[in-house]
């Protein structure tokens, strides 16, 4: 079943944000060497397990929100499904590393 994968949060200071989930989720962060400070984000589930990852770096654009995104087998299977139920693709499939 597709389920949510990754997600990315925006915020207008990274370290004061890391520091704030850090201490209130026991989340753990990797900074990436970027021009500007980027950091994936290590979760756990409520057992103790890996959870979904995450990314976060400095807020782009004023009232920018929190991204998911979501795992499915094919992209251009469900880029079809997405029109057909009348919604709108407003990024083209892009690839991602890793």
């Amino acid at each position: 079943m597709p389920t949510i994968v990754h997600f990315d949060l925006p915020a207008d200071n990274p370290e004061r944000a890391k520091k704030f989930y850090e201490k209130l989720f026991d989340w753990k962060f990797n900074i990436v060497p970027m021009p500007t400070p980027f950091y994936l984000i290590e979760t756990k589930d409520l057992e103790g397990n890996p959870g979904t990852g995450g990314g976060m770096g400095k807020r782009g654009q004023p009232g920018q929100q929190v991204s998911n995104y979501i795992g499915v087998p094919s992209v251009d299977e469900y880029i079809e499904k997405v029109k057909k139920l009348g919604g709108k693709i407003i990024m083209p499939k892009t690839a991602v590393s890793g």
